[in-house]
């Protein structure tokens, strides 16, 4: 047998392997239909390159082997592994693992994406992890449903603070390392690396695949083409273009990610989902993004028609993905991206949260006008980034030209997930409820908000029919298993509108979990 169970002890509420050369676990990502990434992390005992060898098999025990290789890496790389396996089925789980001369790695399990006819799809949509606020429990229970296709991460990954800034994890063990704001290359290695330790986490990335992208706190806070809010150069923070190159170098050493070939950054990229389903992921921080807005009254800024978020580039490119999308036949288009996209405020009012697309008007309506062009038929919006749950219908005009019944004049939905361990105060205290109550009646297009719980959501496709589950976890204060539904909403293919669901999505038949 080529890789067997590693120990495990939990100490200081990280996951700690004994005496295992494998220590971050294993991970893999960024599937196709006939190739996944696969990942892990040596612990090195030495400074000198470190051989690698790897396995995909059909069988947990990884007997039945359909690919095998051999890898090296070293200080130059952290000791990170990552290996793209070609020549694989269709929708078809694999299982995978490591191996070094000091032992085997933990067992991962892997899924590819259907290549044609697709009549089902689960992924579980996940977003802003912050380990001093909390335990990961999403994780652990994302880690527990053996029938997703992918887990969808929308950034938020990591967080650069120091412990006390956002989040003081004394009380639990989680304290950040280094304990300061990251800046260096080696700080954000050493970042990666402790959130890697959390058995939470490193499960869910066990037994699932991963689709990742980052948003601002994998660099700095409200990053933006040229900087970032919390980037300084007069507090010793260096030139933002170094700091930028460390966060990106370290989180393409250290994410199951396939890297780009026309040089760094480049996250945006396109996923099939057979015939049912493509997914399209942007980069709405690093390659187009003008710098926020300070002031929410600057409404002239705010709807300047040069504004950009995305960049021209990347407008082009998602427009010709649509269109692809369109022509191709598939039922839904599924953008997974950072920041709320629904209109939050009616044109010529200030904006609510400038770091938002609110805070870039004429590039969303271009986005608009791209979806309206290319004639898309399902346009659903996956957003992360606000630590609250949103249910939108995403009408261009939707204080003067929908209809909140029917949906009439929308062109899509937009879902955006709570946090995994990030606070939000939207609904909390004694005046919450009138708080969500004004938000809806504000807001036509809105459908549910509420920001007093922390977890995940799970986002279920048939060629008829999306429906979004939010599930809660009890706490963040103490690691439980304890979760529960607590909405749903469901979108008919061709209606670009939301209605309430009764009862969470049924479970796709079970695929055995790693070992």
């Amino acid at each position: 047998m080529f890789a067997g169970a590693v120990p495990i002890v939990r100490a200081a509420g990280l996951l700690q392997a004994q005496a295992a050369p494998f220590r971050h676990g294993v991970a893999s990502g960024d599937p196709l239909a006939d190739r996944v990434v696969i990942w892990t992390r040596v612990t090195p005992a030495g400074t000198g390159p470190i051989d690698v060898s790897w396995v995909m098999a059909n069988d947990p025990l990884l007997q039945r082997v359909v690919a095998r290789g051999s890898a090296q890496t070293g200080v130059e790389r952290d000791y990170t592994v990552k290996v793209d396996v070609p020549g694989l089925q269709p929708a078809t789980t694999y299982y995978y693992g490591f191996r070094v001369p000091g032992g085997p790695s933990p067992t991962g399990r892997t899924r590819t994406t259907p290549a044609g006819k697709n009549e089902r799809m689960r992924l579980a949509v996940v977003s802003c992890s912050n380990l001093p606020q909390g335990f990961f429990n999403a994780y652990g229970r994302i880690a527990e449903r053996p029938d997703l296709d992918a887990v969808l991460h929308l950034g938020d990954y990591i967080y650069e603070y120091p412990n006390g800034q956002y989040g003081d994890g004394a009380r639990f063990g989680r304290i950040p390392a280094p304990d300061k704001e990251i800046v260096l290359p080696e700080d954000y290695r050493t970042r990666h690396a402790q959130y890697k330790l959390d058995p939470d986490l490193q499960e869910a990335h066990r037994q699932h695949p991963f689709i990742v992208i980052w948003d601002d706190h994998e660099l700095a806070n409200n990053t933006w083409r040229d900087g970032a809010e919390n980037h300084d150069p007069d507090q010793g923070e260096g030139e933002w273009p170094a700091r930028r190159d460390a966060a990106v170098q370290a989180f393409f050493e250290w994410m199951p990610i396939r890297e780009p070939t026309q040089g760094r950054p480049q996250i945006a990229r396109a996923l099939a989902f057979g015939d049912l389903a493509d997914l399209i992921v942007l980069d709405t921080r690093l390659v187009g993004r003008d710098e926020q807005v300070a002031s929410r009254d600057a409404v002239a800024a705010i709807e300047a028609p040069e504004r950009s978020l995305l960049g021209k580039a990347q407008e082009d490119w998602l427009a010709a993905e649509l269109d692809r999308s369109t022509r191709g036949g598939r039922r839904w288009q599924l953008v997974g991206q950072q920041v709320m996209f629904a209109p939050q405020s009616p044109p010529g009012k200030p904006g609510t949260n400038t770091d938002s697309w609110d805070g870039y008007r004429a590039a969303r309506d271009r986005v608009f006008d791209i979806v309206e062009r290319t004639r898309v038929p399902n346009f659903v919006v996956l957003t992360g980034d606000v630590h609250s749950s949103w249910v939108y219908d995403l009408p261009k005009r939707p204080y003067d030209h929908y209809t909140p019944s029917t949906g009439r004049g929308s062109l899509g939905v937009e879902i955006v997930g709570t946090s995994v361990s990030s606070p939000s105060n939207i609904g909390a205290g004694a005046t919450g409820e009138q708080q969500l109550a004004e938000l809806r009646a504000a807001r036509p297009h809105l459908h549910y908000v509420d920001g007093r719980y922390r977890g995940y959501v799970i986002v279920d496709l048939s060629p008829t029919r999306l429906q979004a589950d939010y599930f809660a976890v009890k706490t963040v204060q103490e690691r439980v298993n304890d979760e529960r539904f607590v909405t749903g909403f469901v979108c008919e293919a061709g209606s670009a509108h939301l209605v309430a669901a009764t009862n969470p999505s049924v479970p796709k038949a079970a695929i055995d979990p790693a070992p």
